[in-house]
């Protein structure tokens, strides 16, 4: 038994086609993923340097910028509001990419939030709102004054 041309074109057309409509939905994941892992990653900077502070007795402040897409840790261990970077030991550079694609996910503002040593947050540039957009999809993340991270689509 053997299997005709016809029937052979018509099941690799059905699998082209099934293939094509595979394609938007994987583009659709993985935007969301992307978008996800940096909303994660700058949430868990956040709480980071929330907890060095409280910690440490100092204070520090996370710096995002824009243009760069980038994220950044200081500290003031010297307590005279004089912030220096504190690079991670692994990272290849200092500041970070806000995301590890060569497409940058896009923040909507300029933002430094300053973490006291007594828990209380602020924000010196911008506001403690932020948003993060990737792929038409568009994720905020809300600092209340005590530190409290809220992320909503």
């Amino acid at each position: 038994m053997g299997f005709s041309l016809i029937e052979m074109v018509l099941v690799v057309s059905i699998g082209l086609l099934m293939a094509v409509l595979a394609i938007p939905l994987l583009n659709n994941i993985m935007s969301a993923y992307r978008l996800r892992s940096a909303v994660s990653s700058v949430t868990g900077f956040i709480q980071s340097a929330r907890y060095q502070a409280i910690s440490s007795g100092y204070g520090y402040q996370v710096v995002l910028n824009k243009a760069a897409s980038t994220i950044q840790i200081q500290s003031d261990p010297n307590r005279i509001n004089t912030y220096t970077n504190l690079c991670v030991p692994a990272a290849p550079s200092c500041p970070i990419p806000l995301s590890g694609s060569g497409i940058p996910v896009v923040l909507g503002a300029d933002t430094t939030l300053q973490f006291r040593p007594s828990g209380i947050v602020t924000a010196t540039a911008g506001s403690t709102t932020l948003t993060l957009a990737y792929g038409g999809k568009t994720e905020t993340i809300t600092v209340s004054s005590y530190g409290n991270v809220k992320v909503t689509p």
